[in-house]
């Protein structure tokens, strides 16, 4: 328990066996914890050294435990501010690291990884090292076999531990078997999740730091090799890239913000109608028949007064509905 301040088992070991006695020599404490009596002594000393005991002037000399409370606070505001200064000095140290890294050779600024296998394995890496945020472009293909037809388990993980998730769908992942289901349980885990037209490549980006970006060919129908971006200009630049995207793309919303006034299924249809998909579209990712889809664009325009889809989705942004 007390290893997270410097303490080993044996000093703890000690140590509790002082707290139970309040004072003690070091023949009893070393009965007490079956040790060697020069093993004790230094343990002692260390106790003594850290403020958890302190040592009689009589014979023969005693230990005395000092309040737990009082001694432990101490260690304890000693190794946070350690810590602060470590913290600190991190900070400095990748100050130095990224002005060496903007100007190290071009060749390894970028790294090429090949190979499904290789490319979903540090997917994966990528995602753990990350500290604030994951944001990324998602659209097929995809390295992985299952896509969206079963959840990213490192994602909910981390969305757990506390890191963001920004993530830019192409509205050509919505036709995907399980796109739904699987946003959906990310963005119960705190996923923020937008959907665009035409994104312009497949990204993802971890805080600042690195990114992965997959190296597809026209025609290819799985990635099977990426490129991943150090600090540099071009991170940069794809990290603006994301924002400006991120900007202008439909959020995606589990319910409606008019909760009374629309049911979870027409919620999730103007977001699929404000970011442009075709009615055969909508059908495969609300599971519903194209006829259906028609029926409740139908109903939507004459509840808001449209004529067209383009007003429906003006209108509903105006009420807030999207």
């Amino acid at each position: 328990m007390l290893e997270a301040i410097g303490l080993s088992q044996q000093d703890e070991s000690v140590y509790d066996a002082l707290v139970r006695r309040t004072q003690a020599t070091l023949t009893e404490l070393a009965q007490d914890c079956h040790l060697p009596a020069s093993a004790v002594r230094r343990t002692l000393r260390t106790l003594v050294d850290l403020g958890l005991a302190t040592r009689s002037t009589g014979r023969p000399v005693r230990y005395v435990a000092v309040a737990p409370d009082n001694g432990l606070e101490a260690v304890l505001r000693e190794r946070e501010a350690g810590l602060r200064d470590v913290r600190l000095h991190i900070r400095t140290l990748m100050e130095m690291y990224r002005a060496g890294t903007r100007f190290a050779h071009p060749g390894e600024l970028i790294e090429v990884i090949s190979g499904r296998d290789e490319v979903n394995h540090r997917w994966v890496q990528i995602q753990q090292n990350a500290r604030s945020q994951i944001r990324g472009f998602d659209r097929p293909p995809y390295a992985a076999l299952q896509a969206h037809t079963e959840s990213n388990h490192t994602e909910l993980a981390l969305l757990k531990r506390g890191v963001k998730y920004r993530v830019i769908y192409d509205r050509t992942s919505l036709e995907l078997p399980g796109w739904l289901e699987d946003v959906t349980a990310g963005m119960r885990q705190g996923e923020q999740a937008r959907i665009a037209a035409d994104l312009p490549m497949k990204l993802a980006i971890c805080d600042d730091r690195l990114a992965m970006l997959p190296l597809m060919r026209s025609g290819d129908d799985v990635v099977s090799a990426s490129y991943l971006i150090h600090p540099s200009p071009l991170l940069d630049a794809l990290v603006a890239l994301f924002e400006v995207f991120w900007a202008r793309s439909v959020p995606v919303q589990l319910t409606s913000p008019a909760a009374q006034e629309l049911s979870e299924e027409e919620a999730r249809l103007l977001t699929l109608l404000a970011s442009g998909v075709t009615d055969k579209a909508a059908g495969r990712v609300l599971g519903w028949s194209e006829r259906t889809v028609q029926r409740h664009v139908t109903r939507l325009m004459q509840r808001v007064g449209a004529r067209t889809r383009f007003q429906i989705a003006m209108e509903a942004t105006r009420r807030g509905w999207i």
